[in-house]
């Protein structure tokens, strides 16, 4: 198990990523990932799709996106994932994806000033991701 706590991210794109890899193995969803980051495959959106180009390389959807810093973010909870199973004595190899969720983290608070001194709040958004691993028997 591993978690990444109050990750600067997108929680749509945080979610259309969790979506995608659960149920893989872990080499594949890492392989996965950095292809997002480097552009090579994209994500397809499936809730959060509206105004989203469509993508090539989709296997039964057309829409979709290249989110590369929270595709970043998750490849990192999943290392965290795979090297917390490799501590307990597990093989990584022969693990998959069995759980992952995304839960909105608390709001950072900011202001963007504007004109007559108003300021108009401009709040950044986090998430939290739970990435659980199982042995594939």
């Amino acid at each position: 198990m591993a978690m990444g706590m109050e990750l600067h991210i997108s929680p749509k794109h945080a979610l259309e990523i969790c979506r995608a890899i659960k149920g893989m193995r872990v080499e594949k969803a890492k392989a996965y990932l950095k292809e997002v980051i480097a552009l090579k495959r994209a994500v397809p959106f499936k809730r959060h799709n509206k105004k989203v180009g469509h993508r090539r390389g989709l296997k039964g959807w057309d829409a979709g996106r290249f989110p590369q810093k929270a595709a970043g973010e998750v490849l990192g909870v999943l290392i965290n994932a795979a090297s917390n199973a490799e501590y307990k004595g597990l093989d990584p190899d022969d693990m998959r994806i069995a759980h992952i969720a995304t839960k909105k983290g608390r709001a950072i608070r900011g202001w963007m000033p504007r004109a007559m001194g108003r300021a108009t709040p401009k709040n950044t958004e986090t998430v939290s991701i739970e990435m659980i691993l199982a042995e594939v028997s």
